[in-house]
């Protein structure tokens, strides 16, 4: 088992990789070459920048049992369908049961913006939201 972490704008690399570095395992970031972030503890991969390169590393990089850490709903169901785990940084744990309604209402959220509506972005993190991550990351680990 490793983590892997979608690392381009996700808070919480720091608390990921001291986890995964606690419990023993392997951990890697994947960020674009904009985000280069380097991590002791942790082998970073840099992709080009470019539209999903980033999600299709991480998709053939996840094996079975892997965790990955995204906010990319359909990154979570390419890691469901290979068996692995997927979490977004405030703790919200993909399932088969949860992925196909977050993913249709992204597709929604796509066609609003794409009609010229704006939709709400995310609240401002709190501390609260890492400690969700946490205890999700661990779960996620047992």
């Amino acid at each position: 088992m490793k983590i892997i972490i979608d690392a381009d704008a996700c808070p919480v690399v720091d608390i990921t990789v001291r986890t995964a570095r606690e419990q023993g395992l392997e951990c890697v970031i994947v960020c674009d070459n904009t985000h280069s972030i380097q991590k002791d503890g942790a082998t970073t991969i840099v992709v080009d920048k470019g539209a999903d390169s980033a999600d299709c590393r991480i998709a053939n990089l996840t094996e079975k049992g892997d965790v990955v850490i995204t906010q990319d709903y359909g990154l979570a169901a390419l890691v469901l369908g290979k068996g692995g785990k997927a979490l977004n940084q405030n703790g919200l744990i993909y399932t088969d049961s949860n992925i196909e309604n977050l993913l249709f209402t992204r597709f929604i959220g796509k066609k609003e913006r794409m009609a010229g509506n704006r939709t709400k972005g995310p609240k401002k993190r709190t501390a609260q939201n890492d400690a969700d991550f946490l205890k999700a990351l661990l779960l996620c680990l047992e």
